[in-house]
């Protein structure tokens, strides 16, 4: 599971108080809260509920956990929603915001989308209590992606937005589901996924930051010891005694280093061409962060795999962004994103 570490280093606060709620609604580990009839402002808790939120209705959107979209990310994204300021995050390994900056953005609901865990809801409800802003959790899992945009709809107002958004990804989730199956009966590729510019942090089996390869039908070969979960560091020597057929990266920096490394050289994935770029413009398709963008590693990963060609790819991926990322990407981008991620960069 992602480290969403949460941040609360100051003392209660007292707000003024909420606009006058108008409804209820449920979050998804069923806490009911009060929100303003309409709600016009939304704080992101973390970078995967502002990836969220971004995707239904940018204009609620109060700004960007941890930091905005640098340039060569913003091309891809709805240029008023990626010139939006930072606004700190309260949950992650780099927390950054404190309860003072919550209400000085002046958000009519603070969302977070990630782990359910207690220490995730008690988070929620502290936050709430100390600025008296309705606070809610959403489920971050793959299979609860359609189910979240129909909840997030119904808060935000936006129902026929979000609508289109769960049904494109019950359907991106059914035929990953489907290519699951081909592999089981074909034999499940083993992956191993580096975190980093040295490739030696990884997430481990069951952690949400690996999710996608399991459900795409992979084997990721990093398996912690019993009821280990998250990210962990691991030697070169351990990823050559696993002996994956894939090593999958987001970051180009590692990819170019296990090129010329003579240790990751001597990998067999590597040896074999199977060293690949996972895009991560304007967001991973695997994890960084874990959020709905992980939707277009599903369609991507069948096609890597070997169950289906590359040809109409680039169309899918261009069609995701214009529902999801709310821009129509450039063509010529597009190609150069996705040319590493077959083989051919």
């Amino acid at each position: 599971m992602i480290n969403r570490r949460p941040l609360l280093a100051t003392p209660f606060l007292l707000a003024a108080g909420p606009a006058m709620a108008s409804r209820e609604v449920a979050d998804a580990t069923g806490r009911r809260v009060a929100l303003p009839g309409r709600v016009a402002r939304v704080f992101p808790a973390g970078p995967p509920a502002a990836i969220l939120v971004y995707t239904v209705a940018p204009d609620l959107l109060a700004g960007w956990p941890a930091r905005p979209p640098r340039p060569h990310e913003a091309v891809f994204l709805d240029p008023a929603a990626a010139a939006l300021p930072e606004v700190g995050r309260l949950t992650g390994r780099d927390n950054t915001a404190n309860l003072e900056a919550v209400l000085a953005a002046r958000p009519d609901l603070v969302l977070d989308y990630g782990s359910v865990a207690p220490v995730f809801v008690q988070l929620a409800e502290r936050v709430q209590a100390q600025t008296g802003i309705p606070t809610l959790l959403l489920d971050a899992s793959l299979a609860k992606i359609p189910e979240t945009y129909e909840t997030l709809g119904a808060m935000l107002d936006r129902r026929p937005e979000a609508a289109r958004r769960a049904a494109e990804a019950s359907r991106i989730l059914a035929e990953a589901r489907e290519a699951a199956a081909l592999l089981a009966q074909r034999g499940r590729p083993r992956v191993f996924y580096a975190r980093g510019p040295r490739g030696t942090e990884t997430a481990l089996h069951g952690s949400i930051n690996a999710e996608i390869i399991e459900y795409a039908g992979a084997e990721n070969v990093a398996v912690g010891p019993p009821g280990a979960r998250g990210l962990a560091q691991v030697s070169v020597e351990q990823v050559l005694a696993w002996d994956p057929d894939y090593v999958m990266s987001l970051d180009p920096a590692f990819i170019a280093m296990a090129r010329q490394d003579p240790l990751w050289r001597s990998l067999r994935a590597v040896r074999q061409g199977r060293l690949v770029q996972v895009p991560n413009t304007p967001f991973g398709w695997v994890d960084f962060p874990p959020a709905v963008n992980r939707l277009l590693g599903l369609v991507w990963l069948p096609i890597l795999f070997g169950l289906a060609p590359p040809d109409g790819l680039e169309d899918r991926v261009a069609a995701f962004h214009r529902l999801f990322y709310h821009r129509d990407p450039d063509r010529a981008l597009l190609k150069g994103l996705l040319a590493p991620a077959m083989g051919r960069g």
